[in-house]
């Protein structure tokens, strides 16, 4: 069996290769990936301004037209360079990714900066609408700036605050009731949320009421801009355990015990609120200067 050596030029090196003449491209390929590191399906073979293509692998080296002394020159890139153009790739594939899911998050930043804006606005306006529009002390009785700051604590009270929100109460003016034009009031809803009048102030004119005294007022007040006389809608009828839990805080309520769960404790707190208020609302009725509708029994005020 006869044998074919010839040199193999690839970068600035040569390869002397012998191999018998019977032997196919494909070995001869496979030599090669073991002197230069270049993996045969990378490899390009000239010689004599001929390649040898790959439908040539099965035949043999003579059938290829190789001969003795012949110089061959390869072209291709090694394992570790494939690897690495591979790793770019990826690399570069990455990034791409990348810049489009960045391209896609202005939108949905947008989006959602206009979902936050919107809430914000509907939140203004919202606190700007459901709330006293006005606040007025009485500014023939002492200490008009007292007044005013009591009136103001009132409305900016967090638990009246929340109980307008819930029920959208909207009043026009807070203002005061002064003891000696209406003794026998403690509050007064005009016109169903136009103007609600508080008694402030004490009998003697020489301090102010007890602030939760008036702030239950206040609430049984704000029942009136949805129900004009005294039935069972009063202000302390709540529909649900948050308004629950508003009405405990304007009464400063709070009887829990450490093993109690969050619904056992808002239950009992709400229980309790309850039944202090139903104690309560007789006092209030014959205190409140809303009026009743003309057929009622003890005529327009009470």
């Amino acid at each position: 069996m006869s044998s074919i050596s010839f040199e193999v030029a690839f970068r600035g090196d040569t390869h002397r290769v012998s191999l018998p003449s019977d032997d196919t491209v494909s070995s001869l390929r496979a030599r090669l990936e073991e002197l230069t590191q270049v993996p045969p399906s990378a490899q390009k073979l000239l010689f004599r301004g001929k390649k040898i293509g790959a439908s040539q692998e099965g035949v043999t080296l003579a059938q290829a037209g190789l001969r003795d002394g012949i110089r061959v020159q390869m072209l291709g890139s090694t394992t570790q360079e494939l690897d690495a153009l591979h790793s770019t790739e990826s690399e570069h594939h990455k990034k791409e990714r990348i810049l489009r899911e960045r391209a896609l998050k202005p939108q949905f930043k947008a989006r959602l900066m206009i979902l936050i804006s919107f809430f914000f606005i509907m939140l203004i306006l919202s606190a700007t609408q459901y709330r006293f529009h006005k606040l007025e002390p009485l500014s023939h009785l002492p200490d008009p700036s007292s007044a005013l700051a009591r009136l103001s604590k009132l409305a900016n009270d967090p638990a009246i605050q929340h109980i307008m929100q819930q029920h959208k109460f909207s009043v026009g003016l807070l203002t005061e009731l002064a003891p000696h034009e209406s003794p026998g009031l403690l509050g007064l809803n005009v016109g169903v949320g136009q103007a609600i009048k508080l008694r402030i102030r004490t009998d003697a004119y020489d301090g102010f009421r007890p602030y939760l005294e008036v702030r239950r007022v206040l609430c049984h007040e704000l029942a009136h801009n949805v129900w004009s006389e005294h039935d069972n809608n009063g202000a302390y009828q709540p529909s649900s355990n948050e308004e629950g839990e508003a009405f405990v805080h304007v009464l400063g309520g709070n009887s829990t015990l450490p093993s109690d769960s969050i619904e056992d404790r808002r239950r009992r707190a709400l229980e309790a609120a309850t039944s202090r208020l139903k104690k309560q609302e007789e006092e209030l009725e014959q205190s409140c200067g809303t009026t009743r509708p003309p057929n009622a029994a003890t005529g327009r005020r009470h």
